[in-house]
């Protein structure tokens, strides 16, 4: 049977002229039609749209979780097995002989940038701390919170959000964008990654809803990490300047508020537009490479006044916990427990009590001893031993509760950011090889971040564990507990100092990850083109505002955040589907490609 050439005929049709010139129309108005109206909701019925979007995650919580976990690991093995192989790790992304368009510097650096960079300021304590308190092992009862005995798991699924599967995600959408990209020289768009599958289909509606998946979900995914960044951005001025307008007093610790959310989201915006308008050759490139040596400084400053040695020796033995715990955490999934198998499961003598005792037995974020103390009634007179084996049945409950609202949100964080970032890696790796490609944007950044979250969060443990700190950093908001261990560690000047460097990196982390997003929504709409219109990436940036402001408005005032991730999960499940078809797209163009090499057939465009 005769081998056919490659399908690479993918016509995108864009406008001559007028104001989408050089703009696919279809794209273009759908994708904005989506968050214009996603603003109105938001703006018009704002308590509405709040527990809508709540109410709509919860369901998919419940119906996708294994789903997310299960396609998660997946990502990470076939990276490993595409990059093992000789013939599919050797392909260079390119002509034969092309030289990379960047230095391994720059290229690293604005990988390290658009990746995981607000997400490393602001997850760098707060990640091991909040697991430190709260994760599967402690969950099940095997070890107490917040105690030197979880370290160690508190490690395990930090390594686990943050590392090889993490940047899996991210490098499977680059990866099969950049091989059609540099080997067919076909258009760098999302679509593109289908048509070993779908060929001409690509050309019709079916293409168009493929690349309006994308933009939404790159959308939403680079809103939740600019609100995150934004909330410790304004931390960071509340603690250089105490201007109290900008927070929300009323808690226990003073939090960022609506208002200074804004406030930072408008000015972080307006200068991630002007960096947009100047390229990826120039503002991209320029910022990546301040922020890798400012992430450097900070790092470096940890290593002296920190706990270098406690950290080091943590992030031995929590590699090698997170490696031999790999293929567990991969394919793992927990299913949720409805109230009726929880009561069939309970000793008899709780069972006329199953409804009182299932919430608390099945609350992931509770422990025994709050579960022992929250019951009344007939339900508080119930022997030790019998409450010991409800909330023993609990576990599964409680366990799919922590997976679905810990490890499945950053796997939809992840996969909504993946278009993003994806086509970000995939943009800046021409004349790389596969295996090039693969280990430098999994292994190598996924390192790096086992580093920082062990030298950063291991001096914060440390603090804790050892009284220095008494609650000072545990007990601090999510995004200030950086601050909080920097308080802790330093003081005077070079405290003052090093504060006001974070504050300038989390902006120009948050300034390359929103323009970035930018340049990449606008990359999508004009059908792949590498240089886009200025007024265009101007209107997305405008549009990335008020989608992440408006959300932040809906939510309620102690969680402003939570319209923004809920609309992110929601985002993420279309284009998780999507992903998947991009990896048995690539295993048959893999294989096609080999069949055509091995007969002399000709593949590459330039050969």
């Amino acid at each position: 049977m005769p081998i056919k050439p490659p399908f690479t005929d993918l016509d995108i049709n864009t406008q001559d002229d007028g104001f989408y010139k050089d703009n696919s129309l279809p794209i273009a108005l759908i994708s904005k039609g989506i968050m214009v109206a996603l603003v109105i909701w938001a703006l018009v019925w704002p308590a509405n749209a709040n527990s809508t979007l709540g109410s709509w995650n919860n369901q998919i919580l419940q119906i996708f979780n294994s789903f997310y976990i299960v396609i998660v690991g997946f990502f990470a093995f076939f990276l490993f097995v595409v990059a093992i192989l000789p013939r599919t790790g050797a392909r260079i992304m390119g002509t034969p002989g092309e030289k990379p368009e960047f230095s391994n510097f720059s290229w690293f650096s604005m990988m390290f940038g658009a990746g995981l960079g607000v997400g490393l300021m602001v997850f760098a304590t707060a990640e091991p701390l909040g697991l430190w308190g709260s994760n599967p092992v402690v969950v099940a009862g095997d070890v107490e919170g917040s105690t030197a005995e979880a370290v160690q798991s508190a490690y395990r699924y930090t390594f686990l959000h943050y590392g090889f599967h993490a940047w899996a995600i991210y490098v499977v959408t680059g990866l099969c964008l950049a091989y059609y990209a540099y080997t067919r020289d076909m258009p760098l768009t999302i679509r593109t990654a289908l048509t070993p599958l779908f060929g001409r289909l690509m050309n019709g509606v079916l293409g168009h809803v493929v690349d309006v998946l994308g933009v939404v979900a790159t959308i939403l995914g680079v809103s939740v990490t600019i609100g995150f960044g934004v909330s410790q951005f304004i931390d960071g001025l509340y603690a250089i300047t105490g201007m109290e307008w900008m927070m929300n007093m009323t808690g226990d610790v003073p939090a960022p508020g609506k208002v200074g959310l804004v406030a930072g989201l408008v000015m972080i915006m307006g200068l991630s537009i002007i960096s947009a308008v100047s390229g990826v050759g120039r503002g991209v490139k320029y910022l990546s490479n301040l922020n890798l040596v400012l992430s450097l400084i900070l790092l470096m400053t940890f290593v002296i006044y920190g706990s270098f040695l406690f950290a080091m020796s943590t992030f031995g033995s929590a590699l090698v916990d997170y490696i031999l715990h790999f293929t567990q955490l991969s394919f793992g999934p927990w299913l949720p427990m409805s109230p009726a198998e929880f009561a069939a499961e309970i000793p008899a003598a709780a069972q006329p009590l199953a409804t009182e005792l299932y919430g608390g037995a099945t609350n992931a974020w509770g422990s025994f001893a709050g579960f022992q103390s929250g019951l009344t009634g007939a339900a508080a007179e119930l022997d030790e031993a019998t409450l010991a084996a409800v909330y023993e049945v609990g576990n599964q409950g409680r366990q799919f509760g922590w997976q679905s609202g810990w490890t499945t949100f950053y796997w939809a964080w992840w996969i909504a950011f993946s278009p993003f970032v994806g086509l970000f890696l995939a943009r800046i790796s021409k004349g790389r090889t596969v295996r090039e490609f693969i280990l430098g944007c999994v292994i190598a950044p996924a390192l790096v971040c086992f580093a920082w979250m062990t030298i950063l969060g291991g001096t914060a443990f440390d603090l804790e564990l050892s009284g220095v700190a008494e609650g000072a950093i545990t007990g601090a908001t999510q995004t200030n507990q950086l601050f909080a261990t920097l308080g802790q560690m330093l003081d005077g000047g070079l405290l003052s100092a090093i504060t006001i460097m974070c504050v300038v990196l989390i902006m120009t982390f948050l300034v390359t990850s929103a323009d970035s997003g930018i340049l990449v929504m606008n990359t999508i709409m004009s059908g792949g083109a590498q240089e886009t219109g200025i007024k265009h990436r101007i209107i997305w940036g405008i549009i990335l505002t008020l989608v992440i402001g408006t959300l932040i408005v809906a939510a309620g005032e102690n969680n402003p955040m939570d319209a923004l991730k809920n609309a992110m999960i929601i985002g993420a499940l279309p284009f998780t589907i999507v992903m998947g078809l991009m990896c048995l797209s690539l295993i048959k163009a893999l294989y096609r490609d080999g069949q055509r090499e091995k007969h002399g057939l000709l593949t590459n465009p330039a050969e």
